[in-house]
């Protein structure tokens, strides 16, 4: 991965601390990064196509995390995704995973985590 390129990140998150922080240090890991507080926010978005790996949570109001993958496979959208969730349920993870996540991260997790995750990802 050439990180001089500064692919764009999108985080859709409804909690306001990670959608604040988490655009931070995906920045300093030298990407760019663009946050979302909800699924219908960020399929509204110019971002949709230009994303190259969408950090989504997936227990949201509305439209949740696995119903925007959904919703993303069933618009031809092939965009890789992780995962981010504080629920530690092996069925989200595997059906995440089953419908096509790239990684699957639990909440709280490290600066280095995510970038392993990223790098594996973006390969």
């Amino acid at each position: 991965m050439n990180i001089t390129e500064h692919p764009l990140l999108s985080v859709v998150d409804d909690d306001e601390s990670v959608r604040e922080s988490l655009p931070d240090l995906l920045r300093k890991l030298g990407f760019a990064a663009r946050a979302f507080s909800s699924a219908q926010e960020f399929l509204s978005s110019d971002s949709v196509d230009e994303t190259k790996c969408l950090i989504l949570d997936v227990a949201m109001p509305g439209m949740t995390g696995l119903d925007l993958q959904q919703e993303l496979t069933r618009r031809g959208h092939k965009v890789p995704i992780i995962f981010i969730t504080a629920q530690k349920d092996i069925n989200i993870r595997e059906q995440a995973l089953r419908q096509g996540a790239a990684q699957v991260l639990y909440k709280p997790f490290s600066a280095a985590a995510l970038l392993e995750a990223l790098k594996e990802t973006l390969k």
